[in-house]
């Protein structure tokens, strides 16, 4: 089955016409070859525990890193309280018809489910790899608003749901995405509020503009802090219109990735950054599909590093896994791919594998911020939930991981349980 749509999702009619990429990077000689030199946040307080309790690696601090997570659609549809089904999409009316897809690919999928099945195996996964401080994209607004912005895909999770979010025990969900508002400034409003009432932390979005910019500062006990900034770029889809500013709602959307936007960034980095920080930009960025990494994107990345102290480039918006580079110690993850997702059975793009989705763990040294491992776990989606992958799925993300990483000097290496690490040395 396929839909169209405006945005580069993966309901695209082959031959549908797809947003542009728009670089707006005037690349020099010196910037094309990416050899660039080198407002206060508010503070977090760990919800529930003390940040640091669940990782035993001395001194090191380990992050979980991931792509998309669609919680709306047809994952609500399955949840205890799934919300209102009715969508303003061309090709399905009903989010039921979501669920009903993965069906027929899969298999009959119980209703309701309890609110961490949709996690699966990653609730074990994370378990496993004891990090210090998670970090994902989520993106969908948590509402009731039946006003959808005319996008063609619009995704929205039951308020009374809100407890899925929490089975994961996640830090920080980053915001500046092209879905987060996708029921209007009200929804984008409401969704802000779920969030803090259920003492879930979000970042990139907010009330105004200083609001959305304030990056996420978590303490990680004994060790030092992980400071998270989030970006929407409009070569993601991100309407101009959802920008925020002094005195309306909105994301933080950057219309360019030019030195003056870094300029920006590091002021902000060095206003609130202390020794021992580890600083995350997180950002929202290009189109659905395809491998290719732009050249300002590297360029930019890179900029963030050299430029604004950066020490994790986390990007996503891609509905795959895409290459990762290691510049002068630091990683870039230029497209983790979706984590979680309704696309089953959606026929168009599965040369792509987008049920196959990473784990990304890196552990960064905070004395210096240099990258000293970096695991994966891989996990596939079936039947609306998280699993473990075959011995043959794993190397097949090993093997594109290696393809695409290539061109940066990184490889990946499969384990006998099926993880994978990256080799950059």
């Amino acid at each position: 089955m396929q839909q169209s749509s405006s945005n580069g999702h993966p309901h695209r009619r082959p031959g549908h016409p797809r947003l542009g990429r728009r670089s707006f990077l005037k690349i020099s000689g010196v910037a094309a070859l990416g050899l660039l030199s080198s407002r206060p946040g508010m503070a977090l307080t760990r919800f529930g525990k003390t940040v640091g309790e669940r990782a035993g690696e001395s001194g090191l601090i380990k992050l979980f890193l991931c792509g998309d997570v669609m919680t709306g659609r047809g994952i609500d549809q399955v949840l205890p309280f799934p919300g209102d089904p009715r969508l303003c999409e061309p090709c399905v009316t009903s989010a039921v018809g979501y669920v009903r897809l993965a069906e027929e690919v899969n298999g009959p999928i119980s209703r309701p489910v309890d609110f961490g099945c949709v996690w699966g195996d990653a609730l074990s996964a994370l378990r496993r790899a004891r990090s210090d401080v998670r970090i994902v994209n989520l993106e969908t607004s948590i509402t009731t608003s039946r006003n959808c912005e005319p996008k063609g895909i619009n995704y929205k999770m039951n308020p009374a749901n809100v407890p899925c979010l929490k089975a994961t025990d996640i830090d920080c969900f980053v915001l500046a995405n092209n879905h987060v508002a996708d029921w209007g400034m009200p929804g984008l409003v409401e969704t802000l509020e779920r969030l803090e009432k259920a003492g879930l932390k979000g970042v990139g979005a907010g009330h105004n503009i200083a609001q959305a910019e304030a990056p996420a500062v978590i303490d990680v006990f004994g060790k030092g802090r992980v400071i998270v900034i989030s970006l929407g770029s409009v070569t993601s889809g991100i309407p101009e219109a959802w920008a925020a500013d002094e005195k309306r709602p909105g994301v933080v959307v950057i219309k360019d990735l030019s030195a003056r936007t870094v300029d920006r960034i590091a002021k902000r980095v060095r206003a609130i950054r202390r020794p021992q920080d580890i600083v995350v930009v997180s950002i929202h960025w290009g189109g659905n599909w395809g491998y290719e990494i732009p050249l300002d994107q590297t360029v930019f990345a890179r900029a963030l590093i050299d430029e604004a102290g950066v020490d994790v480039v986390h990007g996503h918006s891609s509905h795959h896994v895409k290459g990762i580079e290691v510049y002068r110690g630091k990683p870039i993850i230029y497209g983790c791919g979706d984590f979680l997702n309704d696309y089953e059975g959606i026929s168009g793009y599965e040369t792509f594998r987008d049920d196959l989705t990473l784990m990304y763990l890196p552990v960064i040294d905070p004395s210096n911020g240099r990258l000293v491992r970096f695991e994966m776990t891989p996990l596939q989606i079936r039947r609306l939930r998280l699993n473990h992958v075959s011995r043959t799925d794993a190397a097949w993300l090993r093997d594109i991981l290696t393809r695409e990483s290539k061109r940066f000097g990184t490889r990946a290496e499969l384990a006998a349980d099926n993880t994978l690490t990256l080799d950059w040395r």
